[in-house]
């Protein structure tokens, strides 16, 4: 295997992350040097000493976790997936710790932020990608076919709407977050339901509706830079067959090819969005048809590799090494 050229990948990641582990590994196998920490260990484990001398573009300076330094401008990416937020020393005031916390956050990734390296992805890369609504028109404009949508709280036109569809649908979060129920932290899956079960709780915050599209399967296509890696999903219960994340244990994965019109209509999707990650979620109709859903620009991926063997911690090691192709 050829060598990357020398220079630290810095792996910014939760430290109970699979998928940055396998990153780690794959880099560590390319012979890339790797600092991974978690901002949750910033300000109290992590020094971080970055110098602008008011002449030349870019930050001099560096990182330090324990004995381990890393010079800023020896940095040649940043794998960014999902950190925790900086947690601020106990005896700080607690009238100044949200203020103290927003500086340790602000002045850790500004500073990353700034360097002229690769990025996977880049914090602002992140914001302007990561929802529906913004994706739904990204998505169309890139030719490809999405479910027609609502996002309402009025419940008038919610009905109006649902008749106009004459048929099922389906109710999903606007935006990804967690809500506690009995004590327990959990996601609220896509859910299908007929139109008379529309009431007035929908007004009380905003709602996306979208129609049912009748599946053979689904496909997570997981794009890596250049690569691509689509893997059909097979539902073995009624729950998987609404979301298969509602039923990881009723799932078979089989990699597929992809239509060449849809790959080209995802590489305009990502180019729009400067993505070089993408965890792509789509439906294919009994017909053949690909329907997008949503593309998560931090999406899970170790459970795909490890079904299918696919090579997607590797890829990853490419890109942010700088050999991929």
């Amino acid at each position: 295997m050829t060598s990357a050229p020398r220079g630290h990948v810095l792996v910014v990641a939760e430290d109970l992350d699979p998928s940055a582990d396998l990153v780690v590994h794959a880099l560590a196998e390319r012979d890339v040097p790797v600092m991974r920490f978690d901002l949750a260990r910033f300000p109290q484990h992590l020094v971080l000493a970055a110098e602008h001398d008011g002449r030349l573009p870019g930050w001099t300076g560096e990182l330090a976790a324990g004995a381990r330094t890393v010079r800023l401008e020896e940095v040649r990416a940043v794998y960014y997936r999902r950190p925790g937020l900086p947690r601020t020393a106990p005896g700080i005031a607690p009238e100044y710790r949200e203020w103290a916390q927003g500086q340790a956050l602000v002045g850790m990734v500004q500073v990353l932020g700034s360097l002229p390296v690769a990025w996977m992805h880049h914090p602002d890369v992140y914001r302007a990608s990561a929802h529906k609504p913004g994706q739904l028109t990204a998505a169309t404009a890139c030719g490809l076919r999405v479910p027609r949508t609502i996002i309402t709280n009025n419940l008038r036109r919610a009905r109006h709407w649902a008749e106009s569809i004459a048929g099922d649908l389906i109710v999903k979060p606007v935006t990804s977050g967690a809500i506690t129920l009995s004590g327990r932290s959990m996601m609220l899956p896509t859910r299908r339901f007929d139109p008379t079960d529309l009431d007035g709780s929908l007004e009380l915050t905003a709602h996306m509706l979208q129609e049912w599209v009748p599946k053979a399967f689904e496909v997570r296509l997981t794009v890596v830079g250049n690569r691509m890696f689509p893997v059909a999903i097979h539902a073995g219960s009624a729950a998987a067959q609404v979301d298969w994340r509602a039923d990881y244990d009723a799932l078979q994965y089989e990699p597929v090819p992809i239509p060449g019109e849809v790959a080209e209509a995802v590489r305009r999707f990502m180019s729009r969005y400067r993505l070089n990650y993408g965890s792509f979620d789509f439906a294919v109709t009994p017909s053949g048809g690909w329907v997008f859903f949503e593309c998560n620009p931090a999406g899970q991926w170790q459970f795909i590799a490890a079904a299918t063997g696919l090579p997607i911690a590797e890829a990853h090691a490419a890109l942010l090494g700088g050999v991929d192709t």
